[in-house]
């Protein structure tokens, strides 16, 4: 899954979960992209929540990146994620 952090410095890009998806989503882009893949290749995602009721903030950032026929997705509240984060987002994609 791809977490929040800032690439040049390993650290979240901020506390809200807002700010965290948009990170999230711009560093799944470039690992698509180092793929030879875009966000219109992912057929399925899967969202894990520190907290359930991030769910409405998660998914305004989100749809911004798939306006158009949305990949499958599943979304769960976990125990707890790695470093702390409020949101990990992991995709399929097909190459």
């Amino acid at each position: 899954g791809v977490l929040g952090l800032v690439p040049e410095t390993g650290k979240f890009v901020s506390e809200t979960v807002e700010e965290q998806t948009e990170q999230v989503m711009k560093n799944m882009g470039e690992i698509l992209k180092a793929s030879g893949a875009s966000y219109s290749s992912v057929v399925k995602t899967t969202i894990m929540l520190a907290d359930l009721k991030d769910f409405k903030a998660v998914n305004e950032v989100y749809a911004k990146y798939f306006p158009t026929a949305p990949p499958a997705r599943s979304t769960y509240q976990v125990a707890a994620l790695p470093l702390d984060a409020r949101v990990e987002i992991e995709c399929i994609a097909a190459l």
